[in-house]
Parts: C-alpha cells; sequence; structure tokens
C-alpha cells in the first residue's frame, strides 16, 4: 500500500540501518531516490560503528549518526534522535530497538516494515518482503510506500583519491603492470558462510598457475592470521595488502580484475565498484542477497537440498562449505573471465 506523503513538510529525514556492512551497502540504493525526491531536506543515517565508513562518503547523504550499543543506552539514543527533530524516519533495519527508536522519534512520518510486534512503531506500514526480493528490492519497497518513484537502481558507495592512492602504491609495488589481479576474500560474518582456508589456498595456487594472475589475499579487523595461513599453503607467489579502512578497501577491489569471495561485506564492495564477483554461497540466498549487477557467478554445493537455510550454525557438520570442491569455484572463475570478456 502506497502513503503519499506531503514532501515540502519535510525537511529532516533519517534513514536506520545499522548493520551489517553488506546490508548498509545494500541500502543505500535508496539515497539518491530520496535526494531526487527531497532535494532540499537534511537526509541522515544511523548506523553502527563498523558501518560508518559505507555512508559517510555518499554525495546524497548529509550526515551520518553513529550507534554504539556497547557505550550507549537504548534511552540516549531516543534522546539523540528526538533531539533532530526528524520529519521523516525510514526504518529499514526493522528490530525492537529501532521500532522503538522510531515510534518515539517525534517524526510526523514514520515508516518501517509490518514486522510480528514491531508494526505499531510505524505510520507508513511497508508488507515485508525479505523472501521473495532481492535485499536491494526490499529497501526500495519502503521508499515506494511513501510515493516516492524509483528513478535509480543503483548502489552509492565512494572513495577518496587519498584511498586510491594509498592502494595505487600497494598495487605499484606488488603486481606492477600487464598482470590478471585476482582478489581472495576468505572472511565471512559467520562461520558456516566460509569456505575453508586450505581450499583458499588451492584455488589461488590453480588460478596463479592458469592465468599467471597475481593474486591479493584480502583481510580485515580479525583475519590477518587467516590470509597468512592462506599464503603459507600455497605454491605460488602472493600478496597481503595493508591495513585498509572500506573505502581503501573499496579502492582495491576497484583494482582488482575479479574477486573470489564468501558471502560477506567485501563481496558486496567488490560488486559496487564494479568488479566481477564469484560468490561462494551456501546457508544464504544468492537470490535475495547475492552481488548486486552483472557480470557475478555464483557457486553453491548443488548437492545439497539444505543450502539457504540461513543456519549460523550448521547441525549436520557445514557440508555446503567443507563438500563444496575446489573444481567448481574453479569452473565458476572460468565462466567469470569469460562472461566479461577478460579471458578464455
Amino acid at each position: 500500500m502506497t502513503f503519499t506523503i506531503d514532501r515540502r513538510a519535510v525537511e529532516k529525514l533519517l534513514i536506520i540501518k545499522l548493520r551489517a556492512v553488506g546490508d548498509v551497502l545494500l541500502s543505500t540504493i535508496v539515497t539518491r531516490n530520496l535526494r531526487l525526491a527531497f532535494p532540499n531536506a537534511q537526509i541522515d543515517y544511523l548506523v553502527e560503528q563498523p558501518s560508518y565508513d559505507i555512508v559517510r562518503t555518499n554525495p546524497y547523504v548529509n550526515g551520518t549518526l553513529v550507534y554504539n550499543p556497547t557505550s550507549m543506552s537504548g534511552l540516549a539514543l531516543i534522546r539523540l534522535v528526538r533531539s533532530r527533530r526528524y520529519d521523516l524516519v525510514i526504518d529499514l533495519f526493522g528490530n525492537p530497538r529501532t521500532a522503538l527508536v522510531t515510534r518515539l522519534s517525534g517524526a510526523r512520518y514514520r515508516a518501517g516494515f509490518k514486522f510480528r510486534g514491531r508494526a505499531y512503531a510505524y505510520n507508513i506500514k511497508v508488507r515485508p518482503r525479505g523472501g521473495e526480493v532481492h535485499n536491494t528490492q526490499f529497501n526500495l519497497d519502503a521508499v515506494e510506500a511513501l510515493g516516492v518513484p524509483i528513478q535509480d537502481r543503483g548502489l552509492h558507495f565512494q572513495f577518496t583519491g587519498d584511498d586510491a592512492t594509498y592502494v595505487y602504491e600497494f598495487v605499484a609495488r606488488a603486481f606492477g603492470g600487464g598482470k590478471l589481479i585476482i582478489g581472495i576474500n576468505s572472511g565471512g560474518g559467520w562461520y558456516t558462510k566460509r569456505w575453508g582456508l586450505d581450499r583458499f589456498a588451492a584455488l589461488a595456487d590453480e588460478i596463479a598457475a592458469r592465468y599467471d594472475a597475481g593474486i591479493v589475499l584480502l583481510w580485515g579487523p580479525g583475519q590477518l592470521n587467516d590470509v597468512g595461513r592462506i599464503q603459507a599453503r600455497m605454491r605460488h607467489e602472493s600478496f597481503i595488502p595493508p591495513p585498509t579502512t572500506l573505502p581503501q578497501l573499496g579502492a582495491l577491489l576497484r583494482h582488482c580484475t575479479l574477486v573470489v569471495s564468501n558471502d560477506s561485506g567485501p563481496m558486496h564492495i567488490a560488486a559496487a565498484v564494479g568488479t566481477p564477483v564469484v560468490a561462494i554461497y551456501g546457508p544464504t540466498n544468492p537470490r535475495l542477497q547475492g552481488p548486486y549487477g552483472e557480470g557475478h557467478v555464483v557457486v553453491r554445493n548443488e548437492k545439497l537440498s539444505c543450502l539457504g537455510c540461513n543456519l549460523t550454525e550448521c547441525p549436520i557438520g557445514h557440508p555446503c562449505m567443507l563438500e563444496l570442491p575446489v573444481a567448481d569455484v574453479l569452473n565458476a572463475v572460468d565462466l567469470a573471465l569469460q562472461k566479461n570478456r577478460i579471458a578464455s
């Protein structure tokens, strides 16, 4: 159901999407559409600290509120949001806390999804279609419910010239020129989404041999030991980049010819900056949460009937990842390179 609001009455607008990095990035599809609908409004985002860098450089966002659940009480968060006197709050996160924050925000218009026990918070109620449509359209549903037309279906993530320079120095030193650069991302928020380190090492060796490619082992907080283990198991040379912020990581991913990744924030950043992705999926559903855009290839252990279970702990031994062969992922790499006319 569409609720047409008085756009002239909206001078300040808040988007709530606390986490995770990939989910926040996918929510940026709403930002230009809202800017086109409210060209003179103050548009802010409310996120948790790990996702701050996703939205801070967004050209359609004026400001970012950061919520740290370990140091800020729920009451303090409510007071912060109320103090900003928003006219419209769009809750794209939809957990009990953000629903309460939205309800007590003081905003004239409060949009959110009709999840059980949370619909009370909103006067613009959106039917949740999380199990039916890709996450990007799930976010756009809330914008369409306002009577706002969808004029842009792109993600919006930017890095600065300084970010590009920082990364270029590493890339030039490690790879020189002319080589394919293949990014390997072994991280993932749940252990059930992670393919094995030994398999990533074997895959990287096969790619290096087959394509004479340079291998960059991507990492983030808490993952340096893992990429060190991958590197130690490889026969071919690989490179571990210096620490990066999320915008710097985006600049690095832009240099990659292709990225092989578990379902994770870096996978979505690679897709957002235009780099083809070979995405390894198991407990999550690529139709709903897959890399956004064209040119990507998804690989799964298709023998299993339990794919897309959404379990963060596996009761049957994690076969979707532990039994996915290196050869299947290598075939997906071949397909992605052909699909993007990079190599045959």
